[in-house]
C-alpha cells in the first residue's frame, strides 16, 4: 500500500485565543473541485517540515505571513483523511503582515463569522473539520479547551 500524501493546511482567524471569523477560500482548479470552498494549504515537499509546508504554501496561495497556533488533531492517527490518497494537517493562524488575496488555486476569499462557518459549500472532506474547529474553539471561547 503507498502512504498517502501529506497535505496542510490553516484555518485563518482573525484571533488565535477567541476565533470570531475563519477565512475560507473557493477553489477555482481542477474542475472537480470549483466552486467548493476550503482551507488554504497543499502538500508537504520531500524533505521539509510540515509547518514550514503551511506557511510557505499560505505565502504562495494568498500573499501573507502569519503566526501559527494550534494545530486541530483528527480522528485519523491525529490527521484528516481527506480521499483515499490524501491525509491533512491543520493549523490555526492569525495574519500577521499583508492582505490576503486568492494568487493560486483560488478565485474568492471570505471571512465567515462565527455561527457562519458552514454557510459555504465547503469540500465534503472538509466539514467535518469545520464543525470540529468550531467545537474546539467553542471550548476555548468559554475557557474549557485550548485548540
Amino acid at each position: 500500500m503507498t502512504p498517502p500524501v501529506l497535505v496542510v493546511a490553516a484555518a485563518l482567524v482573525d484571533d488565535l485565543a477567541a476565533p470570531g471569523a475563519l477565512l475560507a477560500a473557493r477553489r477555482s482548479a481542477p474542475v472537480s473541485l470549483a466552486g467548493r470552498w476550503e482551507f488554504p494549504g497543499g502538500k508537504v515537499e520531500p524533505g521539509e517540515a510540515p509547518e514550514a509546508a503551511v506557511h510557505r504554501e499560505i505565502r504562495e496561495e494568498l500573499g501573507v505571513e502569519v503566526e501559527l497556533g494550534g494545530e486541530l488533531a483528527g480522528p485519523d492517527d491525529g490527521a484528516w483523511w481527506l480521499t483515499d490518497r490524501y491525509v491533512m494537517r491543520l493549523w490555526l493562524a492569525r495574519i500577521t503582515e499583508g492582505e490576503p488575496r486568492p494568487l493560486v488555486e483560488h478565485d474568492a476569499l471570505r471571512w465567515l463569522p462565527r455561527g457562519q462557518w458552514l454557510t459555504v459549500p465547503w469540500l465534503d472532506a472538509d466539514v467535518r473539520i469545520v464543525t470540529a474547529l468550531a467545537a474546539a474553539t467553542d471550548k476555548a471561547r468559554t475557557g474549557s479547551h485550548t485548540v
